[in-house]
């Protein structure tokens, strides 16, 4: 039986095991054939979608993975927009608005409110926080 996951991070892309656990959750729910459908990234979690984040060249580069992953099996990547820009993760439309001179969110990932959070877990079969 197939079912519909949605994934909650909170943990960041460096500094403990919630974010590396997640993606690697996710890639072994996908391969046993399940869907999923929603990855929303809060608190800490919005770090992921850094896109100038650059680990070193021996560590798995998480926020290019969960772009990848996204990718290859059309998963919505949602980024409290609360959250991040309290911690200096914005889009190009938030950084203007906030006169900002850049922004810094990974292609792939969106910026949202936890209304989407909302509507992902009341349409997913199991929801599961990192």
């Amino acid at each position: 039986m197939s079912l519909d996951y949605c994934l909650m991070v909170t943990g960041p892309a460096y500094g403990n095991q919630r974010a590396s656990s997640a993606l690697q959750f996710a890639r072994a729910l996908l391969e046993c054939g399940h869907r999923l459908g929603t990855v929303f990234f809060y608190q800490d979690g919005v770090h992921n979608a850094n896109r100038l984040s650059a680990p070193a060249g021996d560590e798995v580069d998480l926020v290019r993975a969960w772009h990848e992953l996204a990718q290859q099996h059309q998963v919505a990547l949602h980024v409290c927009a609360a959250a991040a820009l309290r911690r200096g993760v914005t889009d190009a439309l938030q950084a203007s608005l906030l006169k900002r001179s850049g922004e810094n969110l990974q292609p792939g990932f969106e910026l949202s409110g936890l209304g989407s959070l909302v509507q992902a877990a009341l349409g997913c079969d199991r929801f599961i926080q990192f």
